[in-house]
């Protein structure tokens, strides 16, 4: 049993405790079902079956029964219909000032290289960005690190319109820093990897922790750290025991190089860059492209640049299930950024030397080279040229049609894959607007 434990996917495990303790039923009937870790261990290590900081992550079967869990106790579960996750908002039009900021001269910090939270929050606090977030001065790391909540109530939204109540009993949190200044305690949250939303456990349990232990207000703070941009979101809840009354009250993003580009700039790079393929799939050796979001492949590029993964390694880095890792890897390899490589008896992913030689590039060379790069393709460079003439975004119906007459994948994917043309071909012309 051990090792079929090993190698059962969360998924798997997810639906074969869902029909062995009927907990669909327990949910519909009592509204929450309470699980002891002990119930989930023969299956698969519980630590693996109950974190899943955004919704990409959570296994199919839990996404399709509108089912969430969450930690009671260092030992045990509640699991129900609960609404768990707030949705960050993207990186686009919203977006009018970039703050530009310098790094003093350390030699231990490579800007081109901030490969880890921990270092996207050191370069928060030397170069004075959190204090510009925060309007506040002398902002000091005081703490971090795993500890237990203490005892706590609170009642969180579910799908079925009521509030489910829920007791903490010291449950774990881990807290990736916590700082102090004159006015407040500050506790953040940091990531750097793009994700579409976050669990909002991650700030409730550390605040309700802190809310016990100091006087000042708590401020919270979830930062992203990706493609050489910071993104800083302010949030706070309105009602101390509602863990569904969060609130975004305030968000600003920080670059330590410019991010200007202009539209003569994509001019410019659309004129000196030759079409190379049509992208027939009767003619190509790598799939049309089904990875919606670039900022997420570039995301994997900056943590792949010199540390190869498998896929399954890949989809716990990103969150999300294991076939989403070949959607991004072949979206990468689409542009050459990414190849599949035999390390230690197993396949890996790794940056080509092309993927390399990007991800070394300062923000706006980065950015136009991977502009370059779709360009090559026929559907998107057809599909700039039209936008460039009308001022119009591309529909999705136009880029079905365009995909049929381009013979790119089969009538059955296209559809979904239509939108991940429409996601690139909007990254493109946004990057104008940062």
């Amino acid at each position: 049993m051990s090792q079929k434990k090993n190698n059962m996917s969360a998924n798997d495990a997810w639906k074969m405790l869902i029909d062995k303790y009927n907990i669909l039923e327990e949910v519909e009937r009592n509204g929450c079902y309470h699980m002891k870790a002990s119930q989930i261990k023969p299956y698969k290590e519980p630590r693996l079956m109950a974190k899943w900081d955004s919704t990409d992550s959570l296994p199919k079967v839990l996404r399709d029964n509108k089912i969430n869990i969450l930690s009671d106790s260092r030992s045990s579960y509640v699991i129900s219909d609960f609404l768990l996750y707030q949705k960050i908002p993207e990186l686009e039009e919203h977006v009018t000032q970039m703050d530009h900021v310098e790094l003093p001269d350390y030699e231990s910090i490579d800007v081109n290289n901030i490969s880890s939270e921990a270092n996207a929050i050191n370069v928060l606090i030397l170069t004075g960005i959190l204090d510009d977030f925060l309007n506040t001065n002398g902002n000091v790391a005081t703490f971090n690190g795993r500890m237990g909540t203490g005892k706590f109530d609170f009642v969180v939204d579910t799908t079925r319109n009521v509030k489910q109540k829920i007791h903490v009993n010291n449950a774990q949190c881990e807290i990736d820093g916590g700082f102090e200044n004159a006015e407040s305690v500050v506790i953040m949250e940091a990531k750097n990897v793009v994700h579409e939303d976050f669990h909002v456990r991650q700030l409730y349990y550390p605040y309700r922790l802190w809310r016990n232990k100091v006087k000042k207000p708590i401020r919270l703070v979830f930062s992203v750290y990706s493609n050489m941009i910071y993104r800083l979101f302010e949030y706070r809840f309105n009602v101390l025991e509602d863990y569904s009354s969060i609130e975004l009250i305030r968000m600003k993003n920080y670059s330590l190089q410019d991010t200007t580009i202009t539209l003569d700039d994509l001019l410019k790079v659309r004129e000196n860059t030759a079409v190379k393929t049509d992208d027939n799939m009767a003619n190509s050796d790598v799939p049309f492209i089904q990875a919606n979001s670039m900022e997420r492949i570039i995301s994997l590029l900056e943590n792949m640049y010199e540390n190869p993964m498998t896929s399954q390694q890949i989809a716990e880095l990103m969150d999300f299930e294991l076939r989403q890792s070949d959607y991004y890897y072949n979206a990468g390899k689409y542009l050459g950024l990414f190849e599949k490589t035999s390390e230690d008896k197993q396949r890996v992913i790794r940056l080509t030397a092309l993927g390399n030689k990007v991800f070394k590039l300062n923000y706006k060379e980065r950015q136009l080279k991977l502009v370059a790069f779709i360009l090559e393709h026929q559907i998107f460079g057809d599909f700039f040229d039209n936008m460039i003439q009308t001022g119009t975004m591309a529909n999705k119906k136009d880029i079905e049609n365009k995909m049929r007459a381009l013979h790119v994948c089969d009538e059955g994917q296209i559809v979904r894959r239509a939108s991940s043309v429409y996601g690139w071909l909007r990254w493109i012309f946004n990057l104008t607007k940062l």
